[in-house]
């Protein structure tokens, strides 16, 4: 698989994790609005004079940045899963480099990479025959 496809689909892959938890972050958060606003208006009657349109405004804010962070949050996430199985493959590269007597430079790592994910198609294909 080529770099560029691998980081497309990590891409994709990605997005759709920021999708999914950004829905759930704001249905979250908007449930956590609707329940504010059901309360400040049968508690304060200042709130209870305020027009429609501006209590659904507080609710689609809630809404929002609960959209916002939790699409944050999962990202993060997985940008630091991502980092940390990039960091270890790097170094069993660097690893396996040093003990062939190869300087592990950035081609010679990618070309590691590659003859692994080759072998390891290889091995998947002769186990299935």
């Amino acid at each position: 698989m080529s770099t560029y496809s691998r980081r497309e689909e990590d891409a994709n892959r990605a997005q759709d994790i920021q999708i999914k938890a950004g829905l759930e972050g704001g249905a979250r958060a908007g449930a956590v609005g609707v329940g504010l606003t059901i309360l400040l208006h049968y508690t304060w009657p200042a709130f209870r004079r305020l027009r429609l349109p501006f209590k659904a405004f507080v609710v689609s804010g809630f809404t929002m940045s609960g959209m916002t962070f939790g699409a944050e949050r999962a990202l993060l996430a997985h940008e630091t899963e991502r980092r940390k199985e990039e960091n270890t493959l790097r170094r069993q590269a660097r690893l396996e480099l040093a003990q062939r007597g190869i300087i592990p430079t950035e081609t010679e790592i990618t070309k590691w990479r590659t003859e692994r994910d080759a072998a390891s198609t290889n091995g998947s294909e002769s186990s299935r025959a």
